[in-house]
């Protein structure tokens, strides 16, 4: 048999996840994507969105509790609406093994993947693999951030073998959701379901591309709902015994009605492999990213400017509370929307516009779902007195990498994306510059790597993204880049003809 090249583990495996096992270490890898090529087809449109409850018929009234659901029905009907998505990300080649390893520089040149001759190489080129579904009949699919997040090409291909290039519209790390786009018209589209209306224990059914196996169905149950996992903010998952594994990675999880009521996005275990828990993203959520990144590339969120920590029996009797709701306040940020509030550590906030919070995460999760600007009451329990407070939401800060391919230092010519330095960073490094968050291009063939701070473009100083932009656009066909990594500093030629 001839084996399926792929990104060894090319899932993703939360950290979050690691609260699950007591006394356990578990490392989770983050998944990439795949790539495929490019065509173009004006085929007929499938009509897959008619699925009915009545398709897929669960035990009839009265049948013994042994008998199973057919899921035949409803793959015919939506199976076709599910994509397989492949990636290549260039990463760069340090290789150095042309020096003489007693050269006094061997180690410094080693450290930075630059030595003579490398301008020469290759970079190393590595694939992975994920699935996806089309929402909307002129090429837009959903799948994980994780799958196509850093891919240099991103390619899709359909159940009837087309293979096409995909752009990423914009990615959501927070909630791990990616919209992408491919050029092709009339597709076969999924019918969105509620997660609301599931209950544990009711059937469902997966259809990705584990470990390469293009267009697998595997079913389970709904094990549990809301499921919260630390760092994981954002996301209340839909925990399943249903069978994923390493490519299921952004494919949908649908109800016996034929409707896709999550995105499979990770698993719990010590192997590397299914051991029966998983977890997807409820469709609702994801949705609401997808309408925001298909508007304008980006994922805007409200901020409250709040840590906290879950209420705790013992911590409800220590501040007077009948029972351990709410969230426990334990710092806020200075000048931030709970600051003006007038919050202060101790307060255990126990509703927002009236909404109870019955768990510490319910507050992240509500207050990310408002826009900034919206004008938001606090009910706070403090020192056994209740206060109502109003805070007017700020902005989530922008995350650590860019949100959507092409919005690059240097208009896409160099291949690099960076952010400005925060106020620590720029202290520690004691001078101005830029942090670079995404290479690719001639930027990685340079040898330029996440974390490196871009500090002057040939002999002019570097001071925000805007500058740095401003200097690449008006820089040659080569230049030189002085980069700080870790305690050195070095100048990288680079070259964009």
């Amino acid at each position: 048999m001839t084996k399926i090249p792929f990104r060894p583990l090319p899932f993703r495996f939360s950290r979050s996840v690691a609260a699950f096992a007591a006394g356990g270490l578990l490392a989770f890898v983050a998944a990439q994507a795949d790539l495929s090529l490019i065509s173009r087809s004006n085929a007929a449109p499938a009509t897959v969105a008619a699925a009915s409850a009545a398709a897929v018929p669960g035990p009839a009234a009265g049948a013994p509790l042994a008998a199973l659901p057919d899921f035949s029905a409803l793959v015919e009907q939506v199976g076709s609406a599910v994509v397989n998505i492949s990636t290549v990300t260039l990463a760069k080649n340090s290789n150095v093994s042309g020096i003489n390893p007693n050269d006094p520089f061997y180690d410094f040149l080693r450290r930075f993947g630059i030595a003579p001759g490398m301008g020469s190489q290759q970079p190393q080129e590595s694939r992975g693999i994920g699935s996806g579904f089309i929402v909307s009949a002129d090429g837009y699919v959903l799948t994980n951030a994780h799958v196509v997040a850093d891919a240099d090409e991103v390619a899709v291909k359909l159940t009837d073998k087309r293979e096409f290039k995909a752009k990423v519209v914009g990615i959501d790390r927070r909630s791990d959701v990616a919209l992408i786009k491919i050029a092709a018209s009339n597709l076969p589209t999924v019918r969105i379901g509620s997660p609301d209306r599931l209950k544990v224990g009711e059937w469902v059914a997966a259809i990705g591309a584990p470990f390469g196996f293009e267009n697998s169905v595997t079913a389970g149950i709904v094990s549990a709902k809301s499921r919260a996992l630390p760092d994981e903010t954002y996301v209340p998952f839909i925990q399943t015994d249903v069978a994923i594994n390493p490519g299921n990675s952004g494919g949908p999880l649908f109800n016996l009605k034929g409707e896709v009521v999550g995105i499979n996005s990770q698993i719990y275990s010590r192997s590397g492999g299914y051991q029966g828990i998983s977890f997807a993203i409820p469709i609702d959520v994801a949705m609401k990213v997808k309408d925001q990144l298909q508007k304008t590339g980006k994922v805007q969120r409200g901020r409250l400017g709040v840590t906290m920590q879950p209420v705790t029996k013992e911590l409800a009797e220590s501040f007077g509370l009948a029972k351990p709701v709410g969230a426990l306040v334990t710092g806020v940020d200075r000048s931030s929307p709970a600051d003006k509030a007038g919050l202060q550590p101790g307060d255990v906030i126990i509703a927002l516009d009236g909404v109870p919070i019955e768990e510490a995460t319910d507050l992240p999760r509500k207050v990310g779902d408002s826009a900034p600007g919206t004008k938001l009451g606090l009910t706070v329990l403090r020192d056994g007195k209740r206060l109502e407070k109003q805070a007017v939401l700020a902005a989530m800060p922008s995350e650590t990498a860019p949100q959507a391919r092409g919005e690059s230092a240097g208009g896409g010519r160099v291949g690099l994306a960076v952010r400005s330095l925060s106020r620590e960073e720029a202290a520690a490094l004691g001078s101005s510059g830029v942090v670079v968050v995404g290479v690719n291009g001639p930027a990685a063939r340079a040898g330029l790597q996440e974390g490196d701070v871009v500090l002057a473009v040939n002999n002019a100083r570097v001071s925000s993204p805007a500058q740095l932009k401003e200097l690449l656009d008006q820089a040659g066909k080569r230049f030189a880049l002085l980069i700080q990594r870790e305690d050195a500093r070095l100048y990288v030629p680079v070259r964009t003809d």
